[in-house]
């Protein structure tokens, strides 16, 4: 009894770091035949390899939050990004009498043109936004960009059956480009001579086991329907939500439900005040740090998936992915350092000066971009790209200053730290800003002590 409960242990904290990994890593490699874990759909490519998504209560998507108008994270030029996005499908959707994913492949040009058709502008400005929207789209597994050619991303696979009669309403009503009739080479040959197999070529959807019927099942619709929302709302709106809007955040009944949801995801509910947000468990954080080890349930997640070891100590960037800030992997050296610079000069330097409270990671006191490059030895180019990629994953954010550069704070991943992980990462602050203070000597004297 006490090893089948003992194993039964084992097999749900495995499941909650795969969905961790899912959610820091994008969605996991699978090997040939292994199944998705519980609450994901697995996709499976013609040699019986696969990916696993994490899938939604309910059947619902994140488009609730709008229903009950909270932000959701912001996306860059979206408008620009959501145009790329009906461009590329209009492209690799050929046949609409089938379900989207995995559609077709097709020239990156293809695309480009789809969407000048779209936009009636044919600019380089435009073409660079476009170019810039397909990169995003990639990083986040909407599309896969390969060698020229563009295919849909895994997270397509995801959209609800129910939406596909509007998705096909809008391909038919998007314009087809004005293509010179003579090519050098034709879209055919590009797709052809392109490396196969593709990422994300072919394949079909099956949906995993079902992961939180047996919690949800003991309520009612109405609150059933109230977990599901605060759910959605604690793991996806861009900012903590007030508790006086959910029912499933006021009532500390469906509150422990909705605890236990999250934790079968790797996932805790975190109190800001009268405000929630949700983050890693502590429990997997330090994993989430390390390459993932093969397990018979879990399939590892490829090295470049995984979140990167740290690079050297202190690091205070890798404390913040391991920690429930970054909710996308795949931060560099470059992103690292430059994290870490903007946390010392927007947050340890005033808190030093009593400008913060001891426990805030918000700051009004931006860093200047002029700062961030007299005090660097990356590139121009580099840092430029390192500060766009974590203004992307919410780990930064720009302040405007009229006709002045401006500068980075801290962004709204920040609300997502535990107070174990906020404790961390403040030891490792006081370790990069003032690694000879007394105050370092204590850190360290008492992590050698543990």
């Amino acid at each position: 009894m006490t090893s089948t409960a003992s194993s039964g242990r084992d097999r749900s904290a495995e499941r909650a770091l795969a969905h961790a990994r899912a959610r820091s890593g994008g969605p996991l490699r699978l090997g040939a035949g292994v199944p998705a874990p519980a609450g994901m759909t697995r996709l499976t490519r013609p040699d019986s390899t696969g990916q696993a998504l994490p899938v939604w209560p309910d059947g619902v998507t994140p488009s609730l939050l709008e229903e009950y108008q909270v932000a959701a994270v912001p996306v860059e030029r979206a408008g620009e990004t959501r145009r790329v996005l009906a461009a590329t499908l209009k492209c690799c959707w050929r046949d609409l009498s089938v379900d989207p994913w995995p559609g077709d492949p097709a020239p990156v040009e293809l695309v480009l043109d789809t969407y000048r058709a779209l936009i009636g502008r044919t600019d380089d400005l435009m073409r660079n936004w476009a170019r810039g929207a397909l990169r995003r789209l990639h990083d986040s597994a909407w599309i896969v960009l390969d060698d020229g050619v563009v295919t849909l991303g895994p997270r397509c696979a995801l959209w609800p059956v129910e939406s596909h009669a509007q998705l096909q309403e809008l391909v038919r009503r998007l314009p087809e480009p004005e293509r010179p009739e003579l090519t050098v080479v034709g879209d055919a040959d590009i797709v052809a001579a392109a490396v196969l197999p593709l990422p994300g070529a072919g394949g079909r959807a099956e949906l995993g086991v079902a992961e939180f019927d047996d919690l949800l099942g003991a309520y009612d619709e109405r609150r059933r329907a109230e977990l599901v929302a605060a759910y959605m709302v604690v793991e996806h709106a861009a900012e903590p939500v007030a508790e006086g809007r959910f029912a499933a955040l006021r009532d500390p009944a469906l509150r422990h439900t909705l605890g236990e949801m999250l934790a079968r995801r790797g996932r805790v509910l975190i109190q800001l005040r009268e405000r929630w947000t949700s983050g890693y468990d502590d429990a997997h954080t330090l994993d989430l740090t390390r390459p993932p080890v093969p397990a018979p349930a879990v399939v590892s997640v490829p090295e470049e998936e995984a979140v990167p070891a740290a690079v050297e100590e202190p690091a205070v960037a890798e404390r913040a992915a391991g920690s429930g800030v970054v909710e996308r992997a795949g931060l560099g050296v470059s992103e690292r350092a430059v994290l870490t610079l903007v946390l010392v000069h927007s947050v340890a330097i005033p808190r030093a000066e009593g400008l913060l409270p001891e426990d805030s990671w918000l700051s009004p006191h931006p860093a200047p971009v002029e700062e961030l490059r007299r005090h660097t030895q990356v590139p121009i180019g580099e840092l430029e790209s390192a500060l766009r990629t974590l203004r992307h994953a919410g780990l930064l954010a720009q302040v405007k200053a009229g006709e002045e550069a401006g500068g980075y704070v801290p962004g709204p991943q920040f609300h997502r730290l535990t107070p174990a992980a906020r404790r961390r990462l403040q030891e490792e602050l006081i370790l990069a800003a003032g690694p000879h203070t007394p105050l370092a000597a204590a850190v360290r004297a008492r992590r050698s002590a543990q």
